[in-house]
């Protein structure tokens, strides 16, 4: 069974982002240019020569090649064993946690996360090292700066396909390929973590009412084993759960958008006592009761302060970490209980060094992301049987325990307005600009609101002292509320602007108004201060949070 070393022409434009490299799937397509990152990602992990790599997705399309070629590339650079999900499934958290159990030098992951699939959608791969986390920014760099010099890459040849169907053990130029059932160590995970025999009588009781919506990506093989199987939730209480490569044509994003179904359904009549979605690879995740929906930087505090009723936390927390974005609410948790926290830039290989020095043990993103340090990675199914234990123990309902934790910690009024697809330029120049009169803009007074600060976010990691400078510009008010501009980088296609209000609200009484409605003078601040509907013709946003 020859290797060969084949040549490849150097890229300059496949920098991995916080969440690795995604493009439409025809770029992947492009010969060697899968192979130039595989190659350059491995030259910077010498450990993987004669250690075990794990590699999974979430089953979008394409999926199923790219696992082929990484294997064939593993076996001719001296890769002893991958350990690959069968069908090429693996979850993102579940990939995490088969990388931790199984003491792996890494694994690739092939996902673009939230991001439509098919073959005129789009495509990702990802890194993630030994802890089970995304591979840091010094070996991301690394690999885009040897990216930009390889020559050539290494692939055993003349090789039939491994069978990817079935659960076995086989040999590729002395390499063991093992083809594992991609739920398993992670459903072993969740029995550890959460009291199963209170979730069995929760779910298979006749007054409690469940819908989770898998969106056709991948949790559906994981909701269906642990929710249906060993829960015993009604078979009709998950849906749309087979992985379809291009996700049944939909956009695997749990929102109130993309999850329209699932979210018309929790505000009906007909609503079931409990409501949840994750997205394409499995990180994130929507938690909804009836009539009322829990925004995730509440899903953070939420879990924060009930965390010593699931079993794998009884003993306690670290403590709390938030990406910047996230509102305060975990804060006021933590500052409650006398734990620390920690406010981070947006991505999970921030929270990393947080989680493996013991300073943290929950961590939350804004955007539908929530986990603690089971795995190294946000994890959207955790997040709900949270919930749900959470549920079974205070035998309260979503819209309850909601009211009871603003009583008793306030409660932090939060909306995210994306505004998807626009110019890539006129993007980054409004930012710039904005950017530019930040400092004119401290003391002055718009309404009720006045401005006390205004920067670009940087980060110092109380770990290692690295330093991550322009993560989002800020306009902090004397009041405490805040409006939060980012550009992101989990798209394809143009430039996503995220704009992030928030304002606290202590009031009992003032706990039930609608966000879009208490919010509405910062919502409008926060068009008017960047000049977004002027620049971009944009009356109104893709996807409100």
């Amino acid at each position: 069974m020859p290797i060969e070393t084949r040549l490849t022409i150097p890229f300059s434009d496949q920098r991995p982002g916080t969440s690795g490299l995604r493009k439409r799937v025809d770029a992947f397509k492009v010969p060697n240019y899968l192979e130039n990152f595989v190659q350059s990602v491995i030259d910077m992990v010498p450990e993987l020569q004669g250690g075990t790599l794990v590699i999974g997705g979430d089953g979008r399309y394409y999926n199923l090649e790219a696992i082929q070629t990484i294997i064939r590339m593993a076996a001719a650079n001296g890769v002893a064993r991958v350990l690959v999900g069968q069908d090429g499934i693996l979850s993102t958290p579940a990939a995490s946690a088969v990388i931790r159990k199984h003491g792996a030098q890494g694994g690739f992951i092939l996902s673009a996360s939230h991001n439509p699939g098919g073959p005129e959608g789009d495509f990702g791969i990802k890194f993630n090292i030994s802890n089970g986390g995304p591979a840091p920014e010094r070996l991301t760099e690394g690999a885009f700066e040897r990216s930009k010099v390889i020559q050539s890459y290494r692939i055993a040849t003349e090789t039939a396909p491994v069978d990817l169907n079935t659960l076995c053990e086989t040999s590729l130029e002395g390499m063991c390929v093992q083809v594992i059932d991609p739920v398993a160590d992670y459903a072993e995970l969740m029995e550890s973590l959460f009291d199963f025999e209170a979730l069995r009588s929760l779910l298979s009781s006749p007054g409690f009412t469940l819908r989770y919506d898998a969106m056709h990506a991948v949790t559906g093989p994981y909701a269906r084993e642990i929710l249906v199987n060993r829960l015993g939730a009604a078979e009709s209480a998950v849906v749309n759960s087979i992985p379809l490569q291009d996700f049944g044509g939909g956009h695997p994003d749990p929102n109130l958008t993309y999850a329209k179904d699932l979210a018309d359904l929790m505000f009906s009549d007909a609503a079931p006592d409990f409501g949840a979605a994750s997205d394409g690879d499995g990180d994130r995740n929507m938690v909804l009761g009836r009539h009322c929906f829990v925004n995730p930087s509440d899903s953070l505090a939420v879990i924060a302060a009930n965390a010593t009723l699931l079993p794998g936390y009884a003993a306690g927390i670290a403590g709390v970490a938030r990406s910047m974005p996230t509102s305060g609410a975990a804060d006021r948790v933590a500052e409650k209980l006398g734990l620390p926290s920690y406010e981070t830039p947006t991505g999970w290989k921030f929270f990393g060094n947080l989680l493996d020095a013991g300073k943290v043990t929950l961590c939350g993103e804004e955007s539908f992301g929530t986990s603690s340090n089971h795995v190294r990675e946000k994890d959207g199914l955790w997040a709900i049987l949270a919930w749900l234990n959470i549920l079974a123990v205070r035998k309260e309902s979503v819209a309850e325990i909601l009211a009871d934790h603003w009583s008793l910690y306030g409660r932090n009024y939060y909306t995210r307005h994306d505004y998807e697809g626009l110019d890539g330029v006129m993007a980054g120049q409004l930012m710039a600009d904005l950017e530019t009169k930040l400092p004119a803009l401290i003391g002055q007074r718009f309404g009720a609101y006045r401005i006390e600060s205004a920067d670009n976010f940087s980060y110092t990691d109380p770990v290692d002292g690295s330093i991550s400078s322009r993560q989002g510009l800020r306009i902090l008010f004397e009041d405490g509320s805040r409006i939060v501009y980012r550009l992101s980088g989990t798209g394809t296609v143009g430039a996503t602007l995220r704009i992030y209000v928030e304002r606290y609200e202590a009031d009992p009484s003032q706990h039930d108004i609608d966000p879009q409605v208490t919010l509405a003078e910062l919502i409008a601040l926060a068009n008017n201060l960047c000049e977004l509907h002027q620049r971009s013709g944009r009356d109104a946003p893709t996807v409100v949070t």
